[in-house]
């Protein structure tokens, strides 16, 4: 795999492993990424997350949008 497929990958394995933790349907998912740039997280974060697994980055992102949220108040 090439490091663009290999990114790509984990994208779309953290954007599942999303929908089915907050039982979302595709286009919610869509809606989320659009709202709290979670593609652009693995994008940018890929070389130090890669390493932890799909729970850990699973559990970094939910922590960044908690943040979000909470910034917005």
């Amino acid at each position: 795999m090439t490091g663009i497929n290999s990114e790509l990958y984990l994208q779309v394995e953290i954007a599942h492993l999303y929908m089915r933790r907050h039982n979302l349907a595709p286009e919610q998912s869509i809606e989320a990424d659009k709202e709290y740039n979670i593609l652009h997280f693995l994008d940018i974060g890929y070389e130090q997350y890669h390493l932890t697994g799909s729970e850990g980055v699973l559990a970094e992102i939910e922590r960044i949008i908690a943040d979000q949220k909470a910034a917005k108040g």
